[in-house]
């Protein structure tokens, strides 16, 4: 009785120890294959993704937020089909409230796999948006949102977050009272500013109007540091809407 007992308790802690190692999960790739998918992305993004095209960089943020055209260059460059759902959508004619959620489905073509889904929404209510006509801009809002969960589920897929961020307004601002943040737009935000409103097609007369309407200023060399950042964020938006 007293060696069976003993050989109960050896072998519940061996089952004990055999439940615990199952629970650990296991790399499914090697610690150097890792790196080099990751070098493999940085070296792409940085030969073949092009500033101002593909991603972003404005002053007084930390990451380069992705925009369409490199979302695609980095679907097509994974080999990657997408898959586009309208999960949900409000059109009130009466109130002129409109809003779609989107949902967009990678899929390896090499393997059949999902890779990720990326969900997306927007809306009229939306900065960017609220002073437009409604009714002239449904299709603008279904397009940002299909674009959003695009940019969604590239980053999951591609393990590329830590290169960008998923859209302008998810950028963390440095604290708006740095010192500085009352100067003068810099030299480079303005040409940022120029480069996106010439680049696509947004008309010079447009671009002033918003400015005076949201800073109350005439020209953009009287915008502050701040201000610029936010603007061109508002460009930035609106544009990558086709």
């Amino acid at each position: 009785m007293v060696a069976e007992n003993n050989v109960i308790r050896n072998v519940i802690p061996i089952r004990e120890r055999n439940v615990k190692e199952n629970l650990v999960p296991s790399l499914a790739i090697s610690l150097v294959d890792a790196k080099e998918r990751i070098d493999l992305l940085q070296q792409f993004v940085k030969e073949m993704m092009i500033e101002g095209l593909d991603y972003g960089i404005i002053d007084g943020f930390q990451k380069p937020t992705l925009l369409k055209p490199g979302a695609e260059k980095l679907c097509d460059i994974f080999g990657f089909s997408k898959h586009v759902n309208i999960v949900n959508r409000i059109e009130n004619w009466e109130k002129g409230i409109f809003a779609y959620e989107v949902k967009v489905t990678l899929v390896s073509k090499e393997t059949g796999y999902t890779e990720a889904e990326g969900i997306g929404a927007c809306n009229n209510k939306e900065k960017a948006f609220v002073d437009q006509d409604p009714f002239s801009i449904i299709n603008t809002l279904l397009k940002m949102a299909k674009k959003r969960a695009l940019i969604d589920a590239i980053l999951s897929a591609t393990r590329s977050s830590g290169l960008f961020t998923q859209d302008i307004e998810d950028l963390p601002k440095y604290s708006p009272k740095i010192k500085g943040g009352d100067e003068p737009a810099t030299d480079r935000q303005l040409k940022m500013l120029f480069r996106t409103v010439s680049k696509h097609g947004i008309h010079p007369d447009t671009a002033k109007e918003m400015m005076k309407m949201m800073y109350q200023v005439d020209h953009s060399t009287k915008l502050t540091k701040q201000q610029a950042s936010s603007f061109i964020q508002d460009l930035l938006l609106l544009k990558t809407n086709s």
